[in-house]
């Protein structure tokens, strides 16, 4: 793939919000926003602007399952060690990134695995814990990404106008909507659709995560969730009160309202989101 950086480095915006919901008692859900170079890793708030001038941007969620506290904890090792590995990685942009970022996610997605299997092996509060993990790593001009589980990235690019999703749920459900067995409003009422078939820990021995590149232009945008948003939410739901928000709605940036208009819908789990639109 070749790689060509814009004559001027893009600047993004975003938001992100997360809701415990309206029946867990605590949220097992994570998600990191970040900006990182050679030297040091920068924490973001949930909301703000920066320039992709010098500096990378990641942005990722998580949602945690285990007992107790596990799933909580299993969420925040996936996103914490995420910090870990990838500025490593920002002086080898000028040597063609592009052709290599597929083994540094995968590298990525494995050593979260092995954190989280190890922890759930060595205490037995964590056992059998596992968490999801989908992320989205913003250089100049592309968006580099990394997935497992039923946690979901989609992309709007500014020509269409569409929000399509790019990753795919690793769920027997889902498999069963992608090869058109069901539809989305089956799929989203189905008895198993959290049954996970790929999760970092969780007793999987292996991962496979799915990994991918998509150029990006001014316009464009990324909204990541966690399956609280889609259990309240259809596609085209979330696409009207992301573009198309009511009076009420539009007070609100544009991740919160979603998680908002979601747990009214359903709040049958923690429920999180995040909106990247490049400038």
């Amino acid at each position: 793939m070749a790689r060509e950086f814009p004559a001027i480095a893009p600047s993004i915006e975003w938001t992100a919000h997360t809701d415990v919901g309206r029946v867990r008692k605590n949220n097992e859900d994570a998600f990191l926003c970040l900006e990182f170079d050679s030297n040091e890793v920068r924490y973001l708030g949930k909301t703000g602007s920066t320039s992709l001038q010098s500096v990378d941007c990641v942005f990722a969620v998580s949602d945690g399952m285990g007992g107790a506290n596990a799933g909580e904890f299993a969420s925040r090792i996936a996103v914490d060690q995420i910090t870990r590995l990838l500025p490593r990685t920002f002086s080898q942009k000028a040597t063609g990134l592009s052709a290599g970022f597929s083994d540094i996610l995968t590298e990525l997605i494995g050593g979260i695995h092995r954190t989280i299997t190890n922890m759930g092996r060595s205490y037995e509060e964590c056992g059998g814990m596992g968490a999801t993990l989908s992320l989205c790593w913003l250089t100049p001009g592309w968006m580099f990404y990394a997935h497992i589980g039923d946690t979901r990235i989609y992309y709007m690019d500014a020509a269409s106008g569409q929000l399509r999703q790019v990753t795919q749920d690793d769920t027997h459900v889902g498999w069963l909507l992608r090869s058109g067995r069901i539809n989305e409003r089956e799929a989203r009422s189905h008895p198993r659709k959290n049954a996970l078939s790929k999760a970092l820990g969780a007793g999987h021995q292996f991962v496979d995560p799915q990994v991918g590149a998509i150029g990006y232009e001014s316009g464009d945008a990324f909204f990541l969730c966690t399956d609280g948003v889609v259990d309240g939410l259809s596609d085209r739901q979330i696409t009207r009160i992301l573009f198309d928000p009511e009076t009420a709605e539009a007070q609100l940036p544009e991740a919160p309202r979603v998680v908002k208009a979601a747990v009214e819908q359903s709040g049958r789990d923690n429920t999180t989101a995040m909106w990247i639109k490049v400038m």
